[in-house]
């Protein structure tokens, strides 16, 4: 049963304090605190959740029940704010996450910047050609330190000036002569692992680490990332150089999940919402593979061509989910990314990144015409999402079902229930 602790205010406190949540934010002597006034961060041991609460959500979901009994997660999974805090930390903190790509670092000094739950980052080139990942968080009173993306000799802290190199030292601290017990070496930028794999940047956020920033080898980043359908990424082309072409980002009222289960669901959807799309898929080859932490939808091409020659999907497409939050799919000339961002329980942003063959980078009206295509399919889904998201939060429903072809959602589950269990 979970402990309730009951606080009297005292009177002395200062009007900015006088609210209980003020007061249990600012007091971490107690040791506990009411699971509504926690913070998101569940590894500090100075917060403390609701164990049998996020326990018995867990549970509700067995792993070890095969798909054709199985019922899929609660609803809760997808509307509880303190689930949602906490799965922040489970889920996204501890495996490798891809942030970016590889265009955005080409030449030194480039560097880019993102967030992942409540994790601000940074990641750069340094003038000699290294890459670096940080916190981007100034040492001195936690400003946000850089923003956007561009080109960079070095970062300053738009607050009170501090410098920073490009490799994460802090160079210049204004205005802190006669400071006692105080040193530059020692106020450096918090590092992240960081790693490139084929057009992909990655980052490992662990709760603490002896890794100082390191560029970690492609053999690790494939081992510990995709495990064993490297291989068949390979093979589809995921790594191959291709040319970036754009970035669109979609803000859609759900939570997180709800957008992957979508995108997992075998192809269940395409013939009712995606009838466009559906033209130019064969959906009898419909074929998926199951991986580690991979889940690997294929699809042969259709037969409908347009009269003017025009082809976006081509012969082939093949669907990549890379657990938590990573889509690539590639198809024809052209690979596109999705990365699902979580911003609250019922809100997220995907980020849409584009590539294509180099020989039509040029094709401006090929590339016109496939955005538009693929916009209209996103804005479809974005309606659908939507859609299952309100009924979620209905009332009811409370649990579903699984149809033999979802099987890539049925893993994405499990894979979650690994991370979430206590």
């Amino acid at each position: 049963m979970m402990t309730t602790l009951t606080a009297t205010v005292p009177e002395f406190l200062p009007p900015s304090l006088k609210s209980t949540r003020g007061y249990f934010n600012s007091h971490s002597e107690f040791g506990v605190s009411i699971s509504k006034f926690s913070r998101r961060r569940f590894h500090n041991p100075t917060r403390v959740f609701a164990v049998s609460d996020i326990s018995k959500l867990v549970t509700e979901f067995d792993p070890k029940i095969p798909l054709e009994r199985a019922s899929t997660p609660p609803s809760s999974w997808y509307t509880d704010p303190q689930f949602y805090s906490f799965e922040l930390d489970r889920v996204f903190y501890g495996g490798w996450q891809a942030v970016g790509y590889s265009d955005q670092i080409k030449e030194s000094r480039d560097f880019f910047t993102g967030r992942l739950g409540d994790v601000e980052f940074v990641v750069c080139r340094d003038e000699n050609g290294k890459i670096h990942a940080f916190h981007n968080v100034c040492s001195h009173h936690a400003s946000i330190l850089a923003s956007g993306n561009g080109r960079k000799s070095c970062f300053v802290c738009p607050y009170h000036g501090w410098t920073y190199s490009l490799s994460g030292s802090l160079v210049k601290a204004t205005r802190m002569s006669g400071i006692q017990n105080f040193s530059l070496s020692e106020m450096g930028l918090k590092p992240l692992r960081v790693a490139v794999w084929g057009p992909f940047v990655l980052l490992k956020v662990t709760a603490a680490t002896s890794r100082k920033g390191e560029v970690e080898t492609d053999e690790l980043v494939a081992s510990e990332w995709l495990g064993t359908s490297v291989g068949r990424l390979s093979q589809g082309g995921v790594d191959s150089p291709l040319s970036y072409i754009c970035r669109r980002e979609y803000t859609i009222d759900c939570n997180w999940k709800v957008f992957c289960d979508n995108y997992l669901d075998g192809g269940y959807h395409v013939p009712y919402a995606h009838k466009g799309l559906m033209s130019g898929l064969d959906l009898e080859t419909y074929s998926t593979t199951i991986f580690e932490k991979v889940s690997i939808q294929e699809c042969g091409g259709g037969s409908k061509v347009g009269e003017d020659g025009f082809d976006r999907l081509g012969s082939e497409a093949l669907y990549a989910f890379v657990y938590p939050n990573f889509m690539i799919n590639r198809y024809g000339p052209w690979m596109d990314t999705n990365l699902v961002l979580p911003l609250g329980p019922r809100k997220c942003k995907v980020v849409f990144d584009y590539f294509l063959d180099p020989s039509l980078k040029d094709d401006e009206a090929f590339i016109k015409r496939s955005l538009e295509e693929s916009d209209r399919v996103q804005m479809e889904d974005v309606m659908l999402c939507e859609s299952v998201q309100r009924g979620l939060e209905s009332q009811a429903y409370d649990k579903g079902r699984y149809a033999l072809v979802e099987k890539p959602m049925h893993h994405f589950h499990c894979l979650l229930h690994h991370n979430l269990k206590l």
